[in-house]
């Protein structure tokens, strides 16, 4: 009997560990994940997508309801205001955690007691794709096996990676300002773990196949518990080797490789998410060949975008959108504007100068907004994430401070994303049109928490069942828009795109359907002026009938013009 998954899954595990028996490694995998070793392969270049896709991030706990568990509340509140308008949730960690709002996992196999069950995970994953955090880089200090590392006992013994002051650590690249190694005292003596997030959050050692071992039982856990979405959290630091930086080693693109490998052949329609705030083209590294995610998240958009509305200027995202190269069949971006994490500066290196970065700094800090910073290799600290409520991020403008465009200029942020090439995700905040949470900062310590609040449910729905209410004004405009583009198959994430040129105040792009049988042109205002197009700078052909999706307003005369109230956005389509 030919074996061909075998034979591919041992090839690249040759790649990670040269020294083992990796055909035995390969069975053991297999055997693990409940594969035969001829298992069928999906289909190449497969979209597990279409433009009706749209994904909800939250927290299990966002919503609450007195003597109801959290996951209880969050499912009927899906089920009463959003059935018919996302299609994906993505749930952050919901497993028992000792710091970092989830990210400390300590059992990677339970679900919060606090949160709920997972019979409660499953009715959610029975009625939305599921989508579920690896939390694979890093295991909080508080777990069990840490403990075994302490005692020196398997399972956990081998499984966190150590280091030695003395190792040459100069290039590594950090996220974080804290001690990249911590000394813990063992039974055999005090060692120095790795740890590139917190002291609570020590990183796994994937140089031990062992360890590659347990996560594999862990997709399958979740698999069979009906996620079919995995967000590898952190991914690009998972393997380290002293004198390097440490980030996007060649072992780590394989181990996803491999991860892919095997999800994809226990249930096809399963995705790979990779979450890797960096740069942008070294972002892009991880589509791989089509065969590393099938996801990556946009993280250059969310500073961009902000950037573009807060000045009235849109050269840079232009040129952003632009140098995006279109992704493969089997693979998109994940657009998003705002998530539990800050706004990424990182993103933005070589597309904005230290000038203009520090601008869109100084303004978010006057709407409200704080700072985190990391440390660099020359041991300074420089500026990492703006910590700030989207809707509050967009209150004005860097010109002229807060003013009353904030609404529509939180809307025209959102139409944008809805439009662009890839898959939109709503932050459950940006959703709601949350504003900045001072409160729940000062009772954390952490900046964080600034776009991290919890609403009670009775509280949510009194203040969204009141029209005039900013809340209530963003969550119906924002629901009526995702549904225009859930009917447009000029917005499935791998329809074609070009970017149009209609100056600094005008946003534009061209999208056009996998049939060619529909264009749409989205043009956008990002501007707190009135703006004027001639119709003839679009090019819309003269045989087609256009109207504007957004409004319904017909396009009579092809040789006339537009005029666009500030912040005002057209879908101009010839297929209503």
């Amino acid at each position: 009997m030919t074996a061909p998954l075998k034979v591919k899954l041992a090839g690249m595990l040759e790649v990670v560990y040269p020294a083992l028996d990796c055909d035995f490694l390969a069975e053991q995998l297999l055997k693990t994940m409940g594969l035969a070793p001829n298992q069928a392969p999906p289909p190449p270049h497969q979209n597990n997508w279409d433009e009706s896709d749209v994904v909800l991030i939250t927290y299990a706990d966002t919503l609450r309801q007195e003597g109801e568990k959290p996951l209880v509340t969050l499912h009927c509140f899906l089920d009463e205001h959003l059935r018919d308008v996302i299609s994906a949730v993505h749930i952050l960690p919901f497993f028992p955690y000792s710091s970092d709002d989830g990210f400390a996992v300590m059992d990677y196999l339970a679900v919060n007691e606090s949160h709920g069950t997972w019979e409660d995970i499953e009715r959610i994953a029975g009625d939305f794709k599921l989508m579920a955090d690896l939390v694979i880089n890093h295991m909080s200090a508080r777990s069990r096996w840490f403990e075994n590392f302490r005692k020196r006992v398997d399972p956990g013994k081998d499984y966190f990676f150590e280091a030695s002051p003395k190792d040459d650590l100069s290039a590594v690249v950090r996220p974080r300002t804290s001690p990249l190694l911590n000394p813990v005292q063992t039974e055999d003596g005090e060692r120095y773990v790795w740890c590139t997030f917190s002291e609570d959050q020590v990183d796994l050692n994937f140089a031990n196949p062992q360890v590659l071992i347990e996560f594999a039982g862990i997709i399958r856990s979740y698999l069979e518990h009906g996620v079919r979405l995995f967000r590898l959290d952190a991914v690009a630091f998972l393997w380290k080797e002293p004198g390097t930086p440490c980030i996007h080693l060649q072992q780590t693109h394989e181990l996803i490789k491999i991860l892919r490998l095997l999800i994809e052949h226990h249930t096809p329609e399963s995705v790979i998410i990779t979450e890797t705030n960096v740069p942008n083209r070294e972002n892009l590294t991880y589509f791989g060949n089509a065969n590393e995610a099938h996801i990556i998240y946009n993280f250059s958009l969310p500073p961009l975008l902000i950037n573009t509305l807060v000045t009235g200027n849109c050269r840079h995202l232009k040129t952003w959108l632009m140098s995006m190269p279109p992704a493969q069949m089997g693979t998109t971006y994940l657009n998003f504007i705002a998530s539990h994490d800050g706004v990424g500066l990182r993103p933005t290196d070589g597309l904005l100068d230290d000038a203009e970065k520090q601008r869109l700094i100084n303004t978010m800090e006057s709407f409200g907004g704080k700072v985190s910073y990391r440390r660099a290799a020359d041991g300074r600290d420089q500026p990492y994430e703006i910590n700030i409520a989207l809707y509050d991020a967009l209150k004005g403008t860097a010109e002229g401070g807060a003013d009353h465009w904030q609404l529509s200029r939180f809307l025209c942020a959102h139409t944008i994303m809805l439009a662009l090439e890839g898959i939109p995700a709503f932050y459950i905040h940006s959703l709601l049109a949350t504003e900045n949470d001072y409160e729940r900062m000062e009772n954390t310590g952490r900046l964080r928490s600034i776009n991290r609040s919890q609403w009670q449910l009775d509280t949510l729905k009194e203040t969204l069942a009141d029209p005039l209410s900013h809340h209530s004004k963003a969550f119906s405009e924002l629901k009526r828009l995702i549904a225009i583009r859930r009917r447009q198959p000029a917005f499935h994430p791998n329809a074609t795109q070009f970017t149009l040129h209609l100056g600094l105040q005008i946003f534009g792009f061209w999208r056009q359907s996998m049939r060619r049988d529909q264009s749409i042109f989205c043009i956008h205002n990002i501007s707190s002026e009135l703006q004027e197009i001639a119709l003839s700078d679009i090019n819309l052909i003269g045989t087609d009938h256009w109207v504007d999706l957004i409004s319904g307003l017909a396009i009579e005369d092809l040789a006339g013009s537009i005029t666009l109230k500030p912040y005002q956005c057209v879908w101009l389509s010839n297929r209503a």
